[in-house]
């Protein structure tokens, strides 16, 4: 059954938001195992991790600029835009004439940056020296490749996205996952763990590629049209947002670079524990943040020149309320069940116990700004509907301030002031973070409100489910401490699951509609 049936019979069932979310989960799920058998060969404190796990964001930084936050917020309201009108052709035309000044700048880059590996290297993980810095400079080196191939890949996701075929885009990174674990498996045998962190790097690339493949044959042909490249007014008007919310977006993913950046300086194993708590706590984020935002940008594109913007205002709270619904239990069995949750995913082989209790302290720091944070998404997007790329730049900016500020504070004073380990410098880094976070969504809901009328969240509303959560989280205490020892996977499938069941069966006594399928 091709692509076109599979989506337009769910899209009658199926909020897009929940397609969306259902790809990411896919990607996310397969992710998961990739990250818990690199914390089996690897363990947590290890140089080779800690080069790995440094030289496989630094690549990334590209991905994160050019890739799909910074192009889908410039390209998917001018192309969704173009199609609203009819003007079938034109957003074909535009599709594929950005694509190709994409390329070619997505090139200069990866050269630069395979060449300058050193140099970059020095620049974002200074405290690496030795033998650790040589790995992690040839790491990058092989990774930057693949970092190209998933900004092209970013572009098929905005095709995809601006023709409603959202569960393809977002599981397609199942592939690239993929591709890491078959690595693993068929290589981590006889090989010391600097080799094995290079032939891991090698099947990154592969993934890359293989991402790219699942999806270029259905953006290519929906973008098809008569005619040749040309630098339209669309085009231009794509490329002036780009830099703006590249920009923006980079100072958001900036956020984690320099808490690497810091974090390079603290004891060995502190940029893997927060790696690995990385992971961990931007699976929400992306499973329901994203997935809410990036289904909600092309609806908002199109009611953005309507008069009046009570729809509009209508999509921003249904979407809060959504996303709510999913974060606030996040944070709470983050700050509570943190050690259930990294022992359940992580905790084999040379993850230890101490390993799991380390990455909940980071997850405990983390949980601080989880809800800003991803309420902060719907209302970036949404000033990107309305064609507004200035004001997230700037708010952007000051959360990179306050988080890169504050994380020095509290990652390399805070322990000396307070008689602590300065490993635990890493969960001060999540915590000023989050700090920064709702400095960044107070100003975002701002500006909107300024310019919509306002929006948000009603106080009794979140009070419930913050409410739903704690009674949860007890709830899920009271079972942990109930049960006999038991493997980690398997106490966490046991204590988790009664957190969920019992939050939502307190949010259904609440009289609280849970979000998924749409109402027939």
């Amino acid at each position: 059954m091709g692509v076109k049936t599979q989506d337009s019979r769910l899209a009658g069932i199926v909020r897009p938001d929940t397609m969306v979310a259902a790809g990411i989960f896919a990607s996310r799920l397969v992710g998961l195992v990739r990250v818990r058998l690199i914390a089996k060969y690897f363990g947590q404190v290890s140089e080779s991790a800690d080069a790995f796990n440094a030289a496989f964001r630094i690549p990334n930084l590209l991905q994160n600029l050019f890739g799909e936050g910074a192009l889908s917020g410039s390209f998917i309201p001018v192309h969704a835009a173009l199609r609203a009108r009819g003007e079938h052709e034109g957003a074909a035309q535009t599709a594929r004439t950005f694509f190709g000044l994409l390329s070619v700048t997505i090139a200069v880059l990866v050269l630069v940056g395979v060449t300058a590996a050193p140099t970059i290297t020095a620049l974002l993980v200074p405290g690496f020296t030795g033998a650790k810095r040589e790995l992690t400079i040839r790491l990058v080196r092989i990774l930057f490749p693949g970092a190209g191939l998933l900004v092209a890949s970013a572009w098929c996701l905005g095709i995809l996205n601006s023709h409603g075929k959202f569960l393809l885009s977002y599981s397609a990174p199942v592939a690239w996952n993929a591709a890491m674990i078959a690595t693993l498996v068929f290589f981590h045998q006889g090989r010391d763990l600097d080799t094995l962190a290079i032939y891991l790097a090698w099947g990154s690339v592969a993934g890359s590629f293989f991402q790219l493949a699942v999806q270029w044959p259905f953006a290519w042909s929906l973008s098809h049209h008569s005619g040749g490249f040309a630098i339209t007014e669309s085009v231009r008007q794509i490329v002036r947002n780009f830099l703006p919310i590249m920009i923006s977006r980079g100072a958001v993913q900036l956020t984690g670079y320099i808490d690497q950046y810091i974090a390079s300086w603290l004891p060995p194993g502190s940029v893997t524990g927060l790696s690995n708590a990385q992971l961990l706590y931007t699976l929400p984020v992306s499973l329901f943040g994203v997935s809410i935002s990036a289904a909600e940008l092309p609806a908002l594109s199109g009611e953005a020149d309507q008069e009046g913007k009570e729809a509009f205002r209508a999509r921003i709270d249904t979407g809060l309320r959504r996303l709510a619904f999913f974060i606030v239990p996040s944070a709470v069995a983050f700050a509570a069940l943190g050690d259930i949750v990294a022992a359940t995913v992580l905790q084999t082989g040379r993850f230890r116990v101490q390993d799991s209790l380390y990455v909940w302290g980071i997850l405990g720091g983390a949980s601080i700004g989880l809800p800003a944070t991803t309420m902060a998404r719907l209302y970036s997007v949404a000033h990107y509907a309305l064609g507004d790329a200035r004001r997230p730049l700037r708010f952007a900016c000051v959360r990179l301030f306050v988080a890169g500020a504050l994380g020095y504070v509290c990652a390399m004073m805070v322990p000396d002031w307070i008689g602590i380990s300065r490993q635990w410098g890493a969960a001060g880094l999540t915590a000023s973070a989050g700090v920064a976070g709702w400095v960044e969504f107070v100003l975002l809901r701002r500006s909107l409100n300024g310019r919509i009328g306002t929006t948000g969240l009603k106080a009794s509303y979140v009070a419930r489910l913050w409410t739903a959560g704690i009674a949860g989280a007890a709830l899920a205490w009271g079972a942990r401490l109930a049960l006999p020892p038991l493997p980690p996977i398997v106490r966490g499938a046991i204590v988790l699951p009664v957190f969920g069941a019992a939050y939502l069966a307190v949010v259904a006594g609440m009289g609280i509609p849970i979000p998924g399928l749409r109402r027939r």
